[in-house]
């Protein structure tokens, strides 16, 4: 009995961990920086994908955790980020934890 239920626990372990490792790239966003628009805590750039999807992301320096992951885009830059996504019934969002690469 109590190999089965090591079995079963090792079999979620590794499924939370497969999981996890599926879900990074779920989080990403990338694509050329179409505009730039500046706010009080930091700016929203709009992305154009190259899958025609656009996205509205917000870009600030507590987000991204601090002054030194902080960049300024610029419109033309292609752009990879990573944070928390979501949708209302026209546009998509993300909220950006990350700057991963900037072109």
């Amino acid at each position: 009995m109590k190999i089965i239920i090591r079995f079963l626990a090792v079999v979620m372990i590794l499924t939370f961990v497969v999981s996890c490792a599926c879900m990074k790239d779920k989080n990403t966003v990338s694509g050329k920086v179409v505009t730039v628009a500046f706010g009080k805590d930091g700016y929203t750039a709009k992305i154009n994908t190259d899958k025609n999807e656009v996205y509205f992301a917000l870009i600030s320096i507590v987000n991204v955790g601090g002054p030194q992951n902080y960049k300024q885009l610029k419109e033309g830059e292609q752009v990879s980020l990573k944070g928390e996504i979501w949708k209302t019934e026209t546009e998509n969002h993300i909220k950006v934890k990350e700057i991963v690469s900037v072109k």
